[in-house]
C-alpha cells in the first residue's frame, strides 16, 4: 500500500528505484532508548541486505505504522522519536516514517470513489467524506461494518490504493488527514538517486 502512495507523491523517486518491500511486522513506535535505536538498525540492515540481494543500491527506506489512535501528544512524541532513529540508523542514507492515525484504513477513506471503482457495490457514504479521517477511532471495523457485500478486510487496503492510483485519485484526497499530509510532504522531499553513467 505505501508504495502506491510513494508512486502517487513522487514519480520521480518511484521512477528512480526500486520499490522492494520488507513484510517483517514493524513494532517501533512503542520502543524508546536503545530498544528503538537497535530495532531501527535491524529494520535498517535488512533493507539493506535486501538490496545488496537483489543486486542494487540502498538509498533509503520508508517505514509504515499504524497508531492505533488519533493525533495527539503520543502521535508526536512517537513520530519525531521513529524517525531521529530511522535517520540515525540510515545515516547518509533517506529515511521517512509513515504513522498512520489512527490506522491506514483511515488513510483510505480519503479516496472515497476508489472503493466503488474497486468493488462496485461498496460506497463510501458523503457524511464520511470530506472529514478528518484520522479522528476516526476505528477506521477498519468501520469499513467492516458498513461494506458487507463481500465484506471489507484488511488486504483489500492494497488493491483499493491501487485503484486511486490508477485513477489518478490519489493527488486529490477528499478530506484531510495529518498523518496522511506529514507522510506525502516528508516522501516528497525524498531526493531521487542519481544515475550513475556508463
Amino acid at each position: 500500500m505505501l508504495a502506491a502512495f510513494i508512486k502517487a507523491a513522487h514519480p520521480a523517486l518511484a521512477h528512480a528505484v526500486t520499490l522492494t518491500e520488507i513484510t517483517d511486522p514493524v513494532r517501533l513506535r512503542k520502543k524508546s532508548g536503545a530498544n528503538l535505536a537497535t530495532a531501527a538498525g535491524t529494520l535498517v540492515s535488512k533493507a539493506r541486505g535486501k538490496a545488496r540481494f537483489k543486486g542494487g543500491e540502498f538509498v533509503g527506506i520508508a517505514v509504515h505504522e499504524d497508531m492505533d489512535a488519533c493525533p495527539g501528544p503520543a502521535y508526536d512524541t512517537a513520530r519525531r522519536a521513529v524517525s531521529d532513529a530511522l535517520a540515525k540508523a540510515t545515516g547518509a542514507s533517506e529515511s521517512v516514517y509513515a504513522l498512520a492515525a489512527a490506522e491506514s484504513e483511515a488513510w483510505l477513506l480519503l479516496f472515497p470513489e476508489a472503493f466503488t471503482i474497486y468493488r462496485p457495490s461498496w460506497r463510501i457514504p458523503a457524511t464520511w467524506q470530506g472529514k478528518d479521517s484520522g479522528r476516526r477511532q476505528t477506521p477498519k471495523e468501520d469499513l467492516e461494518s458498513l461494506l458487507n457485500s463481500p465484506r471489507f478486510r484488511e488486504s483489500d487496503g492494497p488493491e483499493i490504493v491501487a485503484a486511486a492510483l490508477a485513477h489518478g485519485l490519489l493527488a486529490e484526497p477528499k478530506g484531510t488527514n495529518r498523518s496522511y499530509l506529514e507522510f506525502m510532504t516528508d516522501i516528497s522531499g525524498w531526493e531521487p538517486p542519481r544515475m550513475s553513467s556508463r
